[in-house]
């Protein structure tokens, strides 16, 4: 009577349950690891383009194209080049945007696709 008592209280994961939770981590693991180097280099492009129009602010659309190109060239950014920009005037303030798609293969035939776009005054 007591050994049933204790085998009542006692509570934890059984060895499926601990197979299939490391399963889901391991797969999200891999899936943020696939997907991070994405963002960084979103956010690069994005910096960038920040740099450029504070430092080419009151230059033409060839000299922010060619400013970025040489950024670019510099921090080995290749998903976007200065002809992908576009250059606005927004008053007296230099805009650049860019977008753009991203697809990542994750698993087999599975793949998350990423839109990303920025402008130089958000």
């Amino acid at each position: 009577m007591i050994k049933g008592a204790v085998m009542k209280q006692q509570r934890g994961v059984t060895l499926i349950g601990l197979v299939v939770i490391c399963m889901i981590v391991v797969f999200l693991a891999i899936g943020g690891l696939k997907i991070a180097p994405a963002y960084i280099e979103y956010y690069n492009v994005k910096k960038a383009i920040v740099g450029v129009a504070q430092t080419t602010s009151r230059g033409t659309v060839l000299e922010v194209r060619q400013a970025y190109d040489r950024r670019a060239a510099i921090d080995d950014m290749e998903i976007i080049t200065g002809k992908d920009l576009e250059v606005t005037k927004e008053g007296n303030d230099l805009v650049i945007s860019f977008s753009y798609e991203k697809r990542i293969p994750l698993f087999s035939n599975i793949s998350v696709v990423i839109n990303f776009a920025a402008s130089s005054n958000k």
